[in-house]
C-alpha cells in the first residue's frame, strides 16, 4: 500500500451526527475498501493501492482545537482510524493523546481489533465511546463486500475487551443489506458487549455512484436474483422491506429491553 501526503484538506471538519460539532479523519482513504462505502464516491486515490495522511497532522490538529472548548470529537466518518497503516504511522493514537491532554473526548468507529491498543488513552477520556461496525453474519458473504476488513470475530472480541476495560461501547449494524444481513442474529452477537446498538439501512445516492456500481457488480455475480430488488430498495427510504424490518426490531427492543437506535 502506497501512503502519500495530503496538504490541502482541513484537519477538523463539521460533523452532521447527533451531539457532535466536529469530526477528524486521521487518514484520507481506507485500506479496508468496503465496496458499499459512501466515501468511495469522493475518493481521491484508488484505495486498493494508495491512501493519504495529513502533512504536519498533529501540529495542525492542535492548532485547530486550540480555540474550542473541550467536547466530544467524532472519528471514523470517512475512513477507519485503525486501518493497517495505523500500526506504522500511529496518526490515530497521536490524535487521541492530543485530545486526552486537552480534556476532549471522542466517539470512535472502527472495524479493527487494533483499537484495543489504545484502551489506556480512552480510559483517560471518561466521556468517550468506542464502537465497531458490522453488516454480515457469514464470513463468506462479508468477504464479498469487504474482503480487506477484519473478521467479525476480531471486531466482537475488541468490543468485549473494551467493555471489560470500562469503556463505553456501541455497535453500528450498517449497512443492512436487504435479504442478506440477518439483523436479529447480529444483535444477539453484540448485545452483551454493546451499551447501544445503531441500525442503519443501505442507502445509495444514485445509480452512477461508485459504491452502487460496486454493490451492483457483486450482486450480479453472487446474488443475481436480488439485483432488481436492490435497485428499488436502495433508492427508496419508504420501501415496504424497511417498514417490516423496523416493526420486527421494535418488537425485539420491547421484549428484550435493548438500547437500539433503529434508523430505518
Amino acid at each position: 500500500m502506497k501512503v502519500g501526503k495530503c496538504f490541502h484538506r482541513k484537519i477538523l471538519n463539521p460533523c452532521s451526527l447527533e451531539a457532535h460539532n466536529y469530526q477528524v479523519d486521521p487518514y484520507i482513504g481506507c485500506e479496508h475498501f468496503c465496496r458499499y462505502c459512501y466515501a468511495l464516491n469522493k475518493a481521491e486515490t484508488d484505495w486498493e493501492k494508495e491512501i493519504l495522511i495529513h502533512e504536519n497532522f498533529i501540529k495542525r490538529l492542535t492548532e485547530a482545537i486550540s480555540s474550542l472548548d473541550p467536547q466530544d470529537i467524532y472519528m471514523g466518518m470517512n475512513s477507519d482510524p485503525y486501518q493497517p497503516s495505523e500500526r506504522t504511522f500511529k496518526q490515530t493514537r497521536k490524535a487521541l493523546d492530543v485530545f486526552a491532554k486537552r480534556g476532549f473526548s471522542v466517539s470512535l468507529l472502527t472495524k479493527s481489533g487494533l483499537v484495543t491498543r489504545d484502551i489506556d488513552l480512552f480510559a483517560k477520556m471518561p466521556k468517550s465511546s468506542v464502537g465497531v461496525s458490522l453488516a454480515f453474519q457469514k464470513e463468506q458473504t462479508r468477504h464479498l463486500f469487504e474482503k480487506n476488513a477484519p473478521s467479525n470475530k476480531e471486531r466482537i472480541e475488541a468490543l468485549k475487551r473494551l467493555k471489560g476495560a470500562g469503556i463505553k461501547t456501541y455497535t453500528l449494524i450498517c449497512p443492512v443489506m436487504p435479504f442478506v444481513t440477518n439483523v436479529e442474529s447480529l444483535i444477539e452477537l453484540v448485545a452483551p458487549y454493546s451499551d447501544k446498538i445503531w441500525i442503519y439501512k443501505l442507502e445509495m445516492e444514485s445509480t452512477e455512484a461508485q459504491n452502487w456500481q460496486n454493490v451492483e457488480s457483486i450482486l450480479n455475480q453472487n446474488f443475481p436474483e436480488l439485483t432488481e430488488k436492490y435497485r428499488k430498495i436502495a433508492f427508496s427510504g419508504d420501501y415496504p422491506y424497511w417498514r417490516r424490518l423496523r416493526q420486527r426490531l421494535e418488537e425485539i427492543q420491547s421484549k428484550k429491553y435493548l438500547n437500539l437506535r433503529i434508523e430505518l
